[in-house]
């Protein structure tokens, strides 16, 4: 990997992006897909981007990426304007639905790609194996894409995205098609790049991904940027409520919880109890070991990516 520099180092800088698309059969009407986005990716970082279907994130990795030109703001990539073939021959790229040669070999496809970014003879051929062991495709590496499968495909279209050594990966939804082991193999992966200095800007509907991996997060809603920030500082620490779970609660305990304000979740053979409150799970503790029922469970949830997402995205 070429040398990575002042982990300071903006290598996306995106201010007031926007997109406008012509269509119908005469073209007269307007969609506006991005509306004045602005973020920056650091050197070094995992950033997650993070909307709704139709929010524009696809639209913007385009951009970034010189595919599609944006109507009017500015797009820089390692200190380049977009359309860059500069910019772009310094990073791997993986699209959302990654089209590969059905009749190549997953080993002649990463290979092929890798010749395309300037790769030769044994270099090639030994980069290649060691991304398609990475990505867990080494196995098949003889067998025509066709016949692989869906989550096989898309780990050999990541080590397309590999293989040239890149210093940056766009992932658009790197996840798709995945089983849960896959996912977690993935997961790993990208924290190892990450740990080699590599930065990776990726896409993705997996929230639980995107809080486990991501040191800043950029969320969009019909175009435009509702969040953007790092994780540690958008998720508030402190407990919102502390869920107990219960076991043996008689009706009159349960009758007592609900009129004393606390919202009980009925589940087979056990009750979860949501508490505000240090001093009301206190209490409530006492209360519930007087009337002679098991506390099984006391949890403090705080707020997550799922929630600011909820309140923020839709």
């Amino acid at each position: 990997m070429a040398s990575q520099g002042d982990s300071d180092e903006c290598l996306i800088d995106v201010r007031n992006l926007s997109k406008t698309f012509k269509t119908g059969l005469f073209r007269r009407r307007f969609v506006d897909a991005v509306k004045g986005v602005s973020f920056q990716v650091q050197r070094g970082q995992i950033v997650g981007f993070l909307g709704p279907n139709g929010s524009g994130k696809t639209t913007v990795i385009k951009i970034l990426l010189g595919l599609i030109r944006a109507t009017g703001g500015s797009a820089r990539v390692f200190g380049e304007l977009v359309p860059s073939v500069r910019a772009r021959a310094r990073i791997g790229f993986l699209p959302e639905n990654p089209y590969v040669y059905p009749y190549l070999t997953a080993r002649e496809f990463v290979e092929l790609s890798g010749r395309l970014s300037g790769m030769a003879g044994a270099a090639v051929r030994r980069r290649t194996e060691e991304v398609l062991d990475r990505t867990g495709v080494l196995y098949a590496a003889d067998r025509q894409v066709r016949r692989l499968s869906k989550g096989m495909l898309q780990r050999t279209a990541l080590g397309a995205a590999l293989v040239a050594n890149p210093e940056m990966l766009i992932l658009d939804e790197p996840m798709s098609g995945l089983d849960p082991v896959g996912r977690k193999e993935v997961r790993e992966l990208l924290l190892e790049e990450r740990a080699g200095g590599r930065t990776i800007f990726f896409s993705t509907h997996i929230l639980s991904d995107v809080e486990a991996q991501c040191d800043h997060v950029t969320i969009l809603r019909q175009g435009e940027v509702v969040v953007s920030g790092s994780i540690r500082n958008l998720l508030r620490g402190e407990v919102l409520h502390t869920d107990v779970t219960i076991a043996g609660a008689s009706e009159p305990l349960r009758r007592e919880l609900v009129e004393a304000g606390h919202k009980v979740h009925e589940r087979p053979d056990v009750v979860v109890v949501e508490v505000a409150g240090e001093r009301a799970v206190a209490e409530m503790l006492g209360r519930v070991l007087e009337s002679g029922a098991q506390v099984l469970e006391v949890t403090p949830r705080r707020e997550t990516l799922e929630d600011l997402f909820m309140k923020r995205a839709l």
